[in-house]
């Protein structure tokens, strides 16, 4: 028997190709249907809490926000009222100014780090790094915040001289509402950053090693390579980055609540749009008030995200 009709015999058995019908276990159920029901089982937990703590909330809030305490339809009288309320726009631009300030640092700062860690050929010294710029996020929103109110503090702080360099003497000082957005910047990305550089890390991983050797015996230097093939092939990347940190950005929150009770109110309860849907809902009682502003959050959320998946290309296939 040649060659020619083992390999005959073989593509007949059922199985053996791609075009054949697949393998049936016993009780007639076949492996693509077991796969299917083991994809169901895996994400029906995500489902349920999406379900759970997503969409019926959102709901919720969607009913809040056009209906009156009493329950009647109210149109669009929440949103004008939030809208109009004194509070409302400096709230936006503090938000709108933070965000501004933290997604550009952030972009710039992580895929720099990224590529940085990635081109040292020194594996112990890449994986050292990766684990420093990691370990600020193992900390809690609250907990990171309460390590920052001793660091901004001239007094207590371990970089008090290069507070004390730039002008600053007190807690205070360093605090005032000018400063925000700048100093919450600053605590977003300690605590957030480092674990983007990780994934940014093995996305360029993922980059086959074969096209970056041919850019090198084409002569290209490491600018070159990282600034015409690695940030192409990382926009996808770059983009659900900018998406996932706009919408934690919009929930600004934990840092200004904390800061302004330590601070006996030198910043103020009603500084971002979050809080100010807490003074809504906690203070004034008028939790219609505060589900227009959180709609409101989300549709401003939604329209920037789409700006960065059109931009990134985040669904496009290659």
């Amino acid at each position: 028997m040649t060659v020619t009709d083992r390999s005959a015999q073989r593509a007949a058995i059922p199985g053996r190709q791609p075009g054949s019908s697949p393998r049936r276990r016993p009780g007639g159920r076949s492996d693509a249907g077991t796969r299917g029901l083991s994809s169901y089982a895996f994400i029906a937990p995500y489902a349920v809490l999406m379900l759970a703590f997503g969409i019926l909330p959102t709901l919720y809030a969607v009913y809040l926000a056009f209906t009156d305490g009493g329950g009647g339809f109210a149109g669009v009288d929440n949103f004008t009222k939030v809208i109009e309320d004194f509070r409302f726009l400096p709230a936006v631009e503090h938000v709108a100014l933070y965000l501004v300030i933290w997604l550009v640092l952030l972009v710039v700062l992580v895929t720099v780090l990224a590529l940085v860690v990635h081109a040292i050929r020194v594996r112990w010294l890449s994986r050292t790094l990766r684990l420093v710029f990691y370990l600020p996020g193992a900390l809690a929103g609250a907990s990171s915040v309460l390590l920052w109110l001793f660091v901004l503090d001239p007094t207590a702080s371990p970089v008090g001289g290069l507070l004390h360099l730039l002008g600053f003497t007190s807690f205070v000082q360093v605090i005032v509402p000018g400063h925000l957005p700048v100093v919450f910047a600053v605590i977003a990305f300690w605590t957030g950053a480092g674990g983007w550089i990780v994934i940014m890390y093995g996305a360029l991983n993922n980059i086959s090693a074969e096209v970056i050797e041919a850019a090198r015996i084409d002569g290209a230097t490491a600018w070159q390579i990282a600034w015409r093939i690695q940030l192409p092939l990382l926009r996808k990347w770059i983009s659900y980055m900018g998406i996932m940190s706009l919408a934690a950005g919009t929930q600004l929150f934990v840092e200004p609540q904390l800061l302004s009770q330590a601070s006996n109110a030198v910043v103020p309860n009603d500084y971002s749009l979050n809080q100010l849907a807490y003074q809504y809902a906690f203070q004034q009682n008028d939790f219609n008030g505060a589900a227009a502003i959180s709609l409101l959050l989300l549709v401003i959320a939604l329209a920037l995200s789409a700006v960065f998946v059109t931009r990134g290309g985040l669904f496009e296939t290659d």
